[in-house]
């Protein structure tokens, strides 16, 4: 294993561009000490490149997009600026207004339809299309753009090739299938009729709890640079080679900047980085990706060193469009402009001045966004120079892509050509993906490869689900709520078990319990994380199943019983499995494969004839953790100490190195035992606080706030401003506060309901009580029935014992919560407060600590 580590110290410098990244061949620190020790905001251009980048503006293309610029109204250019998303506009609206661009985001669908058909959408793309260039249109003629999120494929539509998610492919560490995926991926998206994709994700992941691990290539900046450049390459095409032809896309590099290196994974979180480090680790696929001729970045979510990105004028525009020499446009995310300093989703002006070219903006707040931008315009609050500029950048990728010549959508090449979604060829690409990704950890007594005329069990509840298989971003945001009959000619992997083995005379049996008539001669346990996206799958830790440990129950089982047992492991991340280790002969690392899970079995079967059909050829590319904790251990670290280093991975007839008597006890961290707070006269990360009214919704963002009949205030307890007042009206659905997750993603509370914590709340009340005070969690978990992750209580009689008009504690056994089927690990709102009657009171210091449940002011039943 030594051996493995000192091989993969030389190859962060290897396959990167040593006169663009490291001037010296390789920078010092990067080769020797690893990530700078002290971090810095200051600002040095120099650490930052000129790219020699491949795409030349040409003096044709800038006269022409000069031309049109002089003939637009101020209007026509603030909506070339306006990006909303299909559910919020109509084509009418498109019509009026004349959009630059607009998008779907993960799980919406033309006609709201998960089951819309290719035709559905090279639909809406025409009518889109044609509106945009009417004639009607205060005579502009400027097509519009719709850009969508093909992250591992065509990834929103049904029946599409869905490729491994990026961290798999990364293992393959093979940059020309990565050019093949992309230019395939191009193809299935142009038969929708739709322009740009938000593709490549080039986060290099640091730390990973982050709920988006998966759609990071590596740990290894090399290997995300190489790939960016590679993506780009097969979805634009090159100078020299068809770029931004008939066949190919726009391309977005994303997110700029850092959102892989934020502070304990936190999405959305901040960077605090050196700026070398900023540069060095999180920049090398902005090198690779724009050299290429990529024609959009997209602003990250991610603050560096607090200061939101979509608010940086330094790192957007100093750095990306003047130093790096990015004539493209920056388009924002989901909204991100509304969390910049001084801003909210309708009026931003502070991000079009720090060089923000598109404004991302679903939901209903696209239309007063516009009309604020053109008055803060007019205002002088925003240069028109600005302005120009922003839309100069827009017509310049539109010009370059063709759009002003091409036909409409409806009109494309492949447009309307549906055998092209998931065609085989498309297909045969993401099973060698598949095949190459896959990373063999163990293998004892070299039980693999089997041989297919054997008697297999195949159990696990991912072994015949595409859906889980494919993980989040899979027709749905999140990958949930899918089936087998989604994945129209997708395949599992027991259904490539089944093939293989039964055209070898062997038995192929599932069962996801693992039970048997006859007993197997082995068994293929396939288990895994449910999907999530984004910030839903943020962890506290990197322990697999903490707390059920049902999958490893079912290996247990299995050995017990004297039958190899052999682990095909789903995940978006390194996990910390020593447990399920020690329960496997042989563990596979399969990542998230995409639709193509029966490549699974072309490489863990040889022939018919014994020979091996494909060698387990995957390596790591994100280290493995030696502790549930050691969610930071990357290449290069001064402490290197990983389980499995970055690098590794077995090929068939090497010795095996891991023992099956790895260590399995955790020891509760600090932080684990310290409790959590959950507002403290502030509310702590990630919570937000919102007014609750029947359906009715607000967030709380100042000082006052009301809904309906519900009141609330800040108000003075020790400092100022430490606690808030609620007056409740009567409300027959009930009205109340509720203390949520930002964006709603789950957050991983597991050690606070584990470890018999109490929530303790600081109350005042002002009135009478009535007889019925709920105080209630409400959780997210994946396949359970509605309604079974949520559990309240009733608190008005400890409120009733109250001294009135005094601050007084009340505290609640947790174990209250998770017997009605709160689970912890999965928490979305851990205080939700709601009345149906009158009721005035003020609450402070809200927290879950770690105290003797049995001593608490309400105690469970059976506790």
């Amino acid at each position: 294993m030594k051996n493995y580590i000192r091989q993969t110290k030389s190859l962060l410098c290897l396959g990167v561009t040593a006169a663009i990244v490291f001037a010296s061949g390789c920078n010092q620190s990067v080769m020797t000490a690893g990530r700078d020790t002290a971090p810095s905001q200051a600002e040095n251009i120099d650490v930052w490149p000129t790219l020699d980048i491949e795409v030349k503006r040409s003096a044709e293309d800038e006269a022409r997009v000069k031309a049109l610029l002089a003939d637009m109204t101020l209007e026509q250019k603030i909506a070339q600026m306006i990006q909303p998303e299909i559910r919020d506009i109509t084509v009418e609206d498109m019509r009026r207004y004349g959009f630059g661009s607009y998008l779907n985001g993960g799980g919406a669908f033309p006609n709201n339809n998960k089951h819309s058909t290719p035709q559905d959408w090279i639909a809406l793309a025409e009518s889109m299309y044609q509106a945009s260039v009417d004639a009607s249109l205060d005579g502009s003629s400027i097509p519009t753009m719709w850009g969508t999120d093909a992250v591992h494929g065509h990834n929103n539509v049904i029946g599409a090739t869905l490729f491994p998610h990026n961290i798999g492919l990364g293992a393959a560490n093979n940059p020309a299938l990565i050019e093949e995926i992309a230019r395939v991926t191009a193809t299935e998206v142009m038969v929708t009729g739709i322009d740009w994709v938000f593709a490549p994700t080039v986060a290099t992941v640091q730390d990973d709890r982050w709920g988006r691990t998966y759609e990071s290539y590596s740990e290894n900046p090399r290997i995300v640079h190489d790939y960016s450049r590679a993506i780009v390459r097969g979805l634009q095409g090159a100078p020299d080679d068809d770029f931004l032809g008939d066949s190919r896309v726009i391309s977005t590099v994303k997110h700029f900047i850092g959102d892989g290196g934020t502070v304990g994974g936190d999405d959305q979180g901040n960077n605090v980085d050196s700026e070398r480090d900023l540069f060095e680790i999180h920049g090398q696929g902005y090198v690779g990706g724009l050299s290429a001729g990529a024609q959009s970045v997209m602003a990250s979510f991610n603050s560096w060193h607090g200061k939101k990105l979509h608010g940086d004028k330094y790192l957007i525009t100093d750095v990306l469009k003047d130093k790096m020499g990015f004539d493209g446009f920056v388009v924002g995310d989901w909204n991100g402009h509304g969390q910049v300093k001084g801003c909210d989703n309708t009026s931003c002006p502070q991000a079009a001045n720090a060089g923000l070219d598109i404004y991302m903006v679903p939901t209903d707040a696209w239309k007063p966004l516009y009309e604020n931008l053109i008055q803060q315009v007019k205002d002088g609050v925003i240069p028109m120079s600005r302005i120009d500029d922003a839309v100069t950048r827009i017509l310049r990728v539109k010009v370059r892509a063709g759009l002003f010549e091409k036909p409409s959508p409806a009109k494309r090449q492949f447009s309307g050509k549906t055998e092209l979604i998931g065609q085989e060829s498309h297909r045969a690409v993401a099973k060698q993906a598949v095949r190459e990704s896959l990373v063999l950890l163990k293998n004892t007594n070299q039980v693999l490869p089997l041989s297919p005329n054997m008697n297999v069990l195949v159990a696990g509840d991912a072994a015949h689900n595409i859906g889980k298989q494919s993980g989040g971003w899979t027709i749905t945001w999140q990958g949930t709520n899918n089936t087998n009959e989604d994945f129209p000619g997708g395949s599992s992997i027991f259904d490539g078990i089944q093939e293989q083995v039964n055209a070898a005379g062997g038995t192929a049996t599932l069962n996801e319990a693992g039970e048997y008539t006859v007993k197997p001669d082995v068994a293929i346990v396939v288990y895994g994380e449910e999907p999530y996206a984004e910030g839903h799958g943020d962890r506290e830790h990197l322990d697999y199943q903490r707390g059920s440990k049902s999958d490893l129950a079912l290996l247990k089982k299995l050995k017990a019983e004297n039958i190899p047992v052999v682990s095909v492991f789903i995940s978006g991340r390194p996990m910390w499995v020593n447990a399920e280790l020690n329960a496997s002969d042989a563990f596979v690392a399969a990542w998230l494969p995409g639709s193509e899970g029966d490549a699974v079995a072309d490489v863990l079967f040889t022939d018919q004839q014994g020979e091996i059909q494909h060698d387990m050829s995957g390596r790591l590319s994100f280290s493995w953790p030696a502790t549930p904790t050691q969610a930071t251990v990357n290449l290069n670290d001064e402490d290197y100490t990983p389980l499995l280093p970055y690098g590794f991975g077995l090929s068939y007839g090497d010795e095996n190195t891991l023992s099956s008597n790895l260590n399995e006890d955790y020891e509760v961290s600090a932080k684990d035992s310290s409790g959590r707070a959950i507002f403290t006269g502030t509310l702590q990360q990630p919570w937000e606080l919102w007014l609750m009214s029947g359906s009715s919704r607000l967030p709380v963002t100042a000082s006052t706030a009301s809904l309906d009949g519900l009141k609330y205030r800040t108000v003075d307890r020790l400092v100022q401003e430490d606690a808030f007042r609620l007056s409740f009206d009567t409300s027959e659905t009930g009205a109340g506060v509720q203390i949520a997750s930002k964006s709603f993603f789950r957050e991983d509370m597991y050690a606070q309901g584990k470890n018999n914590a109490v929530l303790s709340v600081m109350f005042k009340t002002e009135s009478a009580i009535p007889d019925e005070v709920l105080l209630g969690m409400n959780c997210e978990s994946e396949g359970d029935p509605v309604g079974s992750c949520n559990g309240q209580v009733d608190i008005s009689d400890l409120l009733k014992n109250l001294a009135p008009e005094t601050w007084s504690e009340i505290s609640i056994d947790a174990r209250c919560f998770t017997e009605q089927g709160v689970k912890f690990e999965n928490m979305v709102a851990p205080f939700q407060l709601t009345s149906k009657e009158k009721l005035s009171l003020s609450i402070s210091d809200i927290a879950f600590k770690f105290e003797k449940a049995d001593t608490a002011d309400m105690i469970c039943p059976s506790a």
